[in-house]
């Protein structure tokens, strides 16, 4: 689940074209202008997103049929005829698929209501339940009490779902506190992942894998922070968040000095700048190699590091040292051995 700002394309733009079939990216959008547009028709081949208009106008621009670029709708339990009518002709346009999201803290109706709402949405849009993929969608998760109380209710949402023959099942949740301004600076502070933890404890039920990125789930808040240079390392379980003012005003300085200090971490992966295109871009400046970048090209290198940890991690037999960002990627374009590739939403 991801904003459509320019950090969070960049970083899906330079994925690796092997990676791109695993990957299901979700993106909000709160604008259709041009840039987006072009944006979305220079992902990798293989790369399909699925788009979330429901904060666009219910017009006509906004339907996803008219854009020209194969993209899957989201379709949200309370749309209205006319869109619904619109992302079944979206769908059936491009990839004659559809994501439902549901939100558990959101659309709390009972089992039967929530069957008859799902009932509309396939008339509507005129869409199977074999052409959906349900998005079971938690939002914040940032503490041990929210995995506790979040847990029982997926269960009884995904015990629901096994009624209908969708063509997937995803939990997505996020954890990232959605204001890092009161965190230490000039040191690497770690955040556990409670979302990844909340999908551990699901895992067994066979569900797909989705987050939020590094971004937070909370509406209406941003990556960029108080501005400092910031970058938001994703490892095994938990973010080690990097917000730098050492070595003065100048920002190349202080970049170089945050990358440099990452790179000697005992979080950085073996594979190094081979790990991701955001692991190249760092250790670039690591190395004086480029300027200090942007908090847009801080949210790029973040979020590509981000989508290859979870996809080593989930590309890896359980109980085989999954998610650690100290072991090489599993070899480009081939399963590995010993289980099933796992979507990432």
């Amino acid at each position: 689940m991801l904003a459509a700002r320019r950090g969070e394309l960049e970083a899906l733009g330079h994925l690796d074209s092997a990676f791109a079939p695993m990957l299901a990216p979700i993106l909000s959008l709160s604008t259709a202008d041009g840039a987006v547009v072009d944006a979305l028709r220079r992902l990798p081949p293989g790369l399909v997103p699925a788009v979330d208009a429901s904060a666009l106008p219910d017009v006509a621009e906004s339907e996803l049929a008219r854009w020209g670029v194969p993209v899957m709708p989201v379709i949200g339990l309370t749309d209205g005829e006319r869109r619904l009518a619109a992302h079944g002709a979206a769908a059936r346009a491009h990839t004659g698929r559809a994501t439902v999201r549901l939100r558990i803290s959101q659309d709390r109706a009972g089992p039967d209501a929530t069957t008859t709402a799902i009932e509309r949405i396939w008339r509507y849009a005129q869409l199977a339940p074999e052409q959906c993929d349900l998005l079971v969608d938690c939002g914040d998760v940032c503490c041990p009490a929210d995995v506790r109380a979040t847990e029982p209710r997926v269960r009884r949402v995904l015990d629901w779902a096994r009624r209908h023959a969708w063509r997937s099942v995803s939990v997505v949740a996020g954890g990232m506190p959605p204001a890092l301004s009161r965190l230490p600076a000039d040191e690497p502070v770690r955040l556990d992942r409670w979302d990844w933890l909340l999908w551990q404890r699901l895992a067994s039920l066979g569900v797909g894998y989705g987050d939020y990125g590094v971004a937070s789930a909370v509406p209406g808040t941003e990556p960029a922070g108080d501005r400092l240079p910031t970058v938001r390392y994703t490892g095994d379980g938990a973010w080690w968040v990097y917000r730098w003012s050492r070595r003065g005003g100048r920002g190349d300085e202080r970049v170089a000095d945050l990358c440099r200090t990452l790179v000697s971490a005992p979080h950085w992966p073996a594979a190094g700048a081979g790990y991701s295109w955001g692991d190249h871009e760092i250790l670039r400046r690591a190395r004086r190699g480029a300027g200090a970048g942007s908090t847009t090209n801080w949210l790029a290198w973040s979020t590509s590091h981000h989508l290859a940890h979870v996809l080593d991690a989930l590309r890896r037999p359980a109980g085989a040292g999954a998610g650690r960002p100290d072991a090489p990627p599993a070899p480009r374009g081939r399963a590995p051995r010993g289980g099933e590739i796992r979507r990432a939403g």
